[in-house]
């Protein structure tokens, strides 16, 4: 037999007794992706396999670490904007290649040597037989890019392993080690990396000489054979726990379930269709657009961070300096993920707060079973409380984290910068002064930067990193890629007052409390945006920020932006403050706290907010719609964020909705303010202004709106 073909993602070649290896070997990249190429050329190559009367079996593998990935997410963006009917036949002509695989006369065996993600598993269910490396992984987690599988995913994995492995793996999306695999009847044998091959050909040949693998394959394509009784009952049972647990606004996971239950009875290319039929109504969703966007949205952040890597030494010990839950919060997250650091502090009962938070998260580790006690004790240990500078002068970084008052922060500056090295970063965990003033006193100021951590440090994964008009790139770099060591996701902006998720939600906040003014009950405000997908209103967000410090903040920032961040309508959390009812830290805001048996706030109505708000609702009580709470409220984000972009406080788009997206937990589904604003179109967001411009300045669009869509432009390209 001489079969042979060679493209730059696949090549075949004939290995002997009437076997051919058909291997995925992307040109020129470390893994496999099923791009428009790849499957073209599959395509190609199985219809030369089929044409050949020698052939006994074939061998689907991969030269890379991984098998395949998945789908190319970068042609998303274009095809997704396809006519639906354009796009469905896109996706049946992709279809084609696996079901081609199908219908070869010779059984076919996939080795899983690595990553098996997405399409990359569609396709080694497309086989006969999957042996898989022990050291593999395998899943489907469209689900987490708003989609479901649609090259046969939802047709395929319920007959080759089961319906309740199917929703399971399709609606979570998790991923599965090899032995979970093994178990669910995903794949059909394991073997080690180096045996792999070797198993796989010999399970090829047996499966040849045997004929089994033609039942097999009749079973994958015909209808399934479940009781109709308890089918109902499985997929209804489904049903009803995703709409519990489901994200709102994200339809993918339900959608797919009732795919599944549709395509029982059907089976083989019909269920195909009807797969690809359902998979471009998801594709065409707002959660689809924006939770892909949110995929290349980190792709790019991974480059920068590459690019800064290369720019800066990497932080080998570090230093907080001021203790506390702050101060203790940010040494355990640079402890747990392998810098070592220093935590000083004038007061030893500091010190002991923040050295207790540390072991308190720890404990919390060891007892979800992440951590074994023995770790958990080595890392606390990498941890070093001081009263003194001891050891300064040999960090790469030092974090300050002391009390926000601008002469205090100037006295502990210049004090530290005296007592490192150089070379040594400072960084001020600030979240209201600007890092240009708290430079003033220093003689190195191209060696300070901003790194905002958010509340709780642990849990928030945003870190503003603050670029000072003359902090270097070097220094910015250095504190980038501790952000990074940390698990955290940096984003480097401009300063400013509020500097870019404070100084984007300030308006947002004012909206409310205009709203407020305007007649407007807190709890309907709650619930409309809540329904809309914010995990809490903000009556409720600033009860849990409390208060006394929502009010310090904005005020600060707004002062910093008096053109578009004016207001002339009374304050209802000064109302709040006023009569001591700061939040959830008090036990009474808009809300009543109580602590429940697990130590968590419990929200309760607090009928007596509504009396004490009446001094600022002038024209009394006025019910809102709830389409026109959402417009109100996030017009002014959109707006501000506009602002920042325009002024280059983030240099992208994508910086900044992700950092949106982590900072203040804006909806997924929404993929950011201007991500938002693309799914509206430019020209319903300057419909908005024009109806509520009148409101005030933080309602009216900027002019370089008018003129992206006079042109078509948007935020994001694709």
């Amino acid at each position: 037999m001489k079969v042979s073909y060679q493209g730059n993602s696949i090549r075949v070649q004939a290995i002997g007794e009437g076997i051919a290896e058909l291997c995925f070997d992307r040109e020129g990249e470390a893994i496999n992706k099923l791009d428009s190429r790849t499957m073209r050329q599959l395509g190609e190559a199985v219809a030369m396999l089929a044409a050949e009367p020698e052939l006994r079996g074939v061998l689907i593998c991969s030269s890379k670490d991984v098998f395949i990935v998945g789908a190319d997410i970068t042609e998303f963006g274009e095809n997704f904007k396809l006519a639906p009917r354009d796009l469905c036949a896109l996706n049946l002509r992709s279809n084609e290649a696996l079901l081609a695989i199908e219908a070869l006369p010779v059984p076919v065996v996939v080795a899983i040597n690595g990553f098996a993600l997405g399409g990359g598993l569609e396709l080694a269910l497309a086989g006969d037989y999957r042996v898989m490396s022990d050291a593999a992984m395998v899943g489907l987690p469209e689900v987490k890019l708003g989609l479901f599988p649609g090259l046969g995913g939802t047709v395929r994995l319920p007959r080759v392993a089961s319906v309740e492995v199917a929703i399971d793996w399709i609606a979570g999306g998790a991923p599965a080690k090899a032995a979970a695999a093994l178990a669910a009847g995903v794949v059909d044998e394991l073997a080690t990396p180096e045996t792999l091959r070797e198993t796989a050909l010999v399970k090829l040949k047996t499966a040849a000489a045997a004929g089994d693998w033609r039942l097999r394959r009749k079973a994958k394509s015909a209808a399934l054979p479940q009781d109709a009784a308890s089918a109902t009952a499985l997929f209804a049972d489904a049903r009803a726990k995703l709409a519990r647990r489901s994200a709102p606004h994200q339809p993918a996971a339900l959608a797919a379930v009732e795919l599944m239950e549709a395509c029982v009875a059907i089976g083989g290319r019909a269920a195909i269709e009807k797969e690809a039929e359902a998979f471009v109504r998801i594709a065409r969703t707002q959660a689809a657009a924006s939770l892909v966007q949110i995929f290349l949205n980190d792709q790019l952040l991974k480059k920068k961070y590459k690019a800064y890597a290369r720019q800066a030494a990497p932080v080998k010990q570090a230093a907080v300096l001021g203790a506390g839950i702050m101060g203790g919060g940010i040494a355990y997250t640079s402890a747990l993920r392998g810098t070592p650091v220093r935590m000083k502090d004038i007061q030893q009962s500091q010190l002991e707060l923040g050295m207790g938070e540390a072991h308190k998260l720890l404990a919390k580790q060891v007892r979800s079973g992440r951590l074994k006690a023995e770790r958990a004790d080595a890392i606390a240990a990498t941890i070093t409380p001081q009263l003194d500078y001891a050891g300064f002068e040999q960090v790469d970084a030092v974090v300050e984290a002391v009390v926000e008052n601008l002469d205090i922060k100037h006295r502990v500056l210049s004090e530290i910068e005296g007592l490192v090295g150089a070379d040594t970063v400072i960084a001020s965990n600030t979240s209201s002064l600007r890092i240009d003033d708290l430079a003033v006193p220093l003689q190195r100021p191209e060696n300070f930067v901003g790194m905002h951590f958010f509340n709780p440090v642990p849990a928030m994964p945003l870190v503003e990193v603050i670029r000072g008009s003359r902090s270097s790139v070097s220094a910015v770099a250095k504190i980038v890629g501790y952000g990074v060591a940390m698990g955290k996701t940096p984003i480097v902006v401009k300063d400013g007052p509020g500097f870019l998720v404070n100084r984007i939600f300030t308006p947002y906040m004012q909206a409310f409390g205009q709203l407020i003014a305007d007649g407007a009950d807190f709890v309907a405000i709650d619930a409309a945006m809540e329904k809309f997908g914010w995990p809490m209103g903000p009556a409720y967000l600033n009860d849990v920020i409390g208060m006394d410090t929502a009010i310090h903040v904005s005020q600060i920032i707004a002062a910093g932006h008096p053109q578009h961040m004016r207001t002339s309508w009374p304050d209802s959390l000064q109302v709040m403050v006023d009569h001591r009812r700061y939040g959830q830290k008090n036990g009474v805001g808009f809300y009543r706290y109580e602590v429940d048996p697990a130590g968590k706030p419990r929200k309760s109505p607090a009928p007596d907010s509504h009396e004490l708000l009446k001094a600022v609702q002038a024209s009394g009580i006025r019910e809102f719609a709830d389409a026109e709470i959402v417009e109100r409220m996030m017009l002014p984000m959109i707006n501000e964020a506009v602002r920042c972009l325009d002024e280059a406080v983030v240099e992208t788009a994508a910086e900044l909705d992700m950092a949106l997206l982590l900072g203040l937990g804006l909806p997924q589904y929404l993929g950011g303010a201007l991500k938002f604003a693309d799914w509206l179109g430019l020209e319903r967001v300057l419909e908005w202004s024009q109806r509520l411009g009148h409101l005030g300045p933080q309602w009216v669009t900027p002019p370089c709106v008018s003129d992206m869509a006079a042109s078509g432009a948007r935020f994001y390209g694709n």
